[in-house]
């Protein structure tokens, strides 16, 4: 098989036939070609097939009525008492639901609420707990006229449902519905936008000793296969959000291979979302032991995925994290507003 990774480019000085990628604020002129077993070659536009273009540059569908034209912010909230980064903080249903409206006021484009810590080595959380754990607060937001979309960050059918119900918009899937084979129908049913993750093994053992052929084709690989069984049950790949799955049953080295190369994930034809906030590999590089001083090497590695034209960044610090994003934007773009 042969993939195209296009070179993803920002500078305003386009040239005119460039193509503008996944119809957001990136565009491209060259694109590398990988084959497995083979070294990588640098093509133009013209060598590659109109199939392939047609992928990489169709503009992506809104999501959660959510425009995919520039890069948008998912404010993380673990109603856990154990997540790697916050576990506990925000446990308390008070907690949580002032900790939501923060991030909204701060620019959270979507809010991901999660009831089971997904950190290497965590333990399954039972059903009842989970549900316990998001649905009230879910309720409260929405019943309180929050209008940001909220995300319900789950492997489970049951627990969707009832966020879903309570009303969540969009389901975040860490296991690309090979945890529970009901959670597609359930998403199916709600019409409701669905992001496909790549794991490799469970939480509790993720971390043991991952190992890939090629890290980047490997997942492309993966979330291609769980989008076309996604598709299977009956969820249009318009509403498919991909995942490359960074720091799950990753090295770092496999995490920045992943990074510097995901604008191959818009192969995919889907909207991409980067989920790197604070994650162990920051700290490891930047020098940084605890996940609170993670902040400015996850906003480096936010932007280098803006600057590849990723759509949806899951990220713990709304306001440093949309204050990036404005530089950026300003900077990059010339945009102010």
């Amino acid at each position: 098989m042969i993939y195209y990774r296009p070179i993803a480019q920002t500078d305003t000085a386009r040239p005119p036939l460039a193509p503008w990628l996944a119809g957001g604020w990136c565009w491209f002129d060259r694109l590398e070609r990988l084959e497995r077993g083979k070294a990588a070659k640098v093509v133009t536009v013209d060598e590659v097939p109109e199939s392939v273009l047609q992928r990489l540059c169709a503009p992506r569908p809104d999501i959660a009525g959510l425009a995919m034209d520039h890069p948008r912010l998912m404010g993380i909230l673990n109603v856990t008492p154990d997540s790697f980064s916050d576990g506990g903080r925000f446990h308390a249903a008070d907690a949580a639901l002032t900790h939501a409206r923060g991030m909204a006021a701060a620019g959270a484009d979507i809010l991901d609420i999660g009831g089971e810590s997904t950190r290497p080595g965590a333990d399954e959380v039972s059903l009842a707990d989970e549900i316990s754990r998001t649905e009230p607060v879910i309720r409260a937001l929405c019943e309180a006229g929050l209008t940001t979309p909220i995300s319900i960050d789950t492997r489970k059918a049951e627990v969707a449902k009832a966020a879903l119900q309570a009303g969540a918009r969009i389901v975040n899937d860490v296991a690309a519905l090979s945890f529970d084979p009901e959670l597609a129908d359930v998403v199916a049913k709600a019409d409701a936008p669905l992001c496909l993750m790549h794991a490799q093994g469970d939480p509790a053992t993720m971390q043991d000793d991952p190992r890939y052929d090629d890290v980047l084709l490997d997942v492309y690989d993966y979330l291609e296969g769980r989008i076309a069984v996604a598709e299977a049950a009956g969820i249009a790949r318009e509403r498919i959000i991909v995942d490359p799955g960074i720091g799950f049953g990753k090295t770092d080295g496999h995490n920045l291979a992943l990074i510097r190369g995901l604008s191959l994930f818009h192969g995919l034809g889907c909207a991409i979302l980067l989920g790197a906030s604070r994650k162990r590999f920051i700290g490891t590089i930047g020098r940084a032991d605890a996940a609170d001083d993670r902040i400015p090497g996850t906003l480096a590695v936010t932007l280098a995925g803006i600057a590849q034209g990723v759509q949806l960044h899951r990220v713990h610090d709304m306001a440093e994290a949309k204050q990036a994003l404005r530089l950026w934007q300003a900077v990059t773009l010339g945009e102010t507003t």
